[in-house]
């Protein structure tokens, strides 16, 4: 993410913090540095390694409380990836779309422009909407390429079984 994003969920925070008498800690403001410094999805073990990684060490509790407040100010967003919770920073990005693979669990992200407009044309009766998340199921390649093999597999030993015994 580029500094000026950063900088900009800073002072998100920051304004929030002051604004609600909550104190400025150096942990909030690191936890979110690493959030902003990450790629992708991330678990809060990951982050955890992360913060231990640059040297800064908090609890587990530190970054769970910190994590549902960056939620909030929606400065962080949640997925729950089947059998996994993962974050992603999303300062100015609240729409996602993602392919989840029921078998392998491999997440991919997905700019369709198509979705967006679908999703800006729906009309909802009292609710504001501010952004989506959109998950699709399915079976990526790679896992689809492992089952035809080993249908193709099965099929073969059945067939030699079969005039084996003719």
């Amino acid at each position: 993410m580029d500094d000026n994003t950063l900088q900009r969920a800073r002072l998100t925070l920051t304004s929030y913090l002051e604004e609600n008498k909550c104190r400025k800690t150096p942990e909030r403001y690191a936890i979110l540095e690493a959030i902003y410094g990450m790629t992708g999805h991330f678990t809060l073990e990951e982050l955890g390694n992360k913060m231990e990684k640059d040297s800064f060490r908090v609890s587990r509790a530190t970054l769970y409380n910190a994590i549902h407040l960056f939620m909030r100010l929606r400065l962080v967003v949640r997925h729950d990836f089947q059998q996994q919770v993962k974050y992603e920073a999303c300062f100015q990005n609240d729409n996602h779309c993602h392919q989840i693979c029921t078998i392998c669990g491999k997440v991919v992200e997905l700019n369709s422009g198509a979705f967006a407009e679908a999703v800006e044309h729906v009309k909802l009766k009292r609710f504001h909407k501010v952004g989506y998340s959109l998950y699709i199921y399915g079976v990526c390649s790679v896992c689809q390429a492992k089952i035809t093999r080993k249908r193709t597999k099965t099929k073969l030993v059945k067939s030699n079984k079969k005039h084996r015994n003719e």
